[in-house]
């Protein structure tokens, strides 16, 4: 059985910076795809940040250049890197493992004031 639990959301202002963790037992960050997703009041979940098991990134047009995703095989572990914060990046984020599957964790509030 899977469990995710993700961390390191807060509030933050404008242009600042904030990393979140996703931590997971049941499963192998080595040899599977992640995902970073995020949901703002009234929207629906978006893909932010995905890392294959190779290693290939790919991001949302709305956060290149200023998230990064990466993972600690060995800690089972996924984090979000985000820089230059702005207001709509306010949301609550959660991780996926694998990438697509039904495995989620509760979600961390990310908040960007203006």
């Amino acid at each position: 059985q899977v469990q995710i639990v993700e961390s390191g959301g807060g509030l933050v202002q404008v242009g600042g910076s904030l990393r979140l963790s996703c931590a997971a037992s049941g499963i192998m960050f080595s040899i599977n795809a992640i995902g970073w997703y995020r949901q703002a009041p009234g929207k629906q979940r978006e893909l932010v940040a995905a890392l294959s098991r190779g290693g290939s990134t790919n991001y949302a047009d709305s956060v290149k250049g200023r998230f990064t995703i990466s993972r600690h095989n060995a800690k089972d572990t996924a984090y979000l890197l985000m820089n230059s914060l702005k207001p709509e990046d306010t949301a609550v984020y959660y991780c996926n493992a694998p990438l697509n599957s039904e495995n989620w964790g509760q979600g961390t509030q990310v908040t960007v004031s203006s």
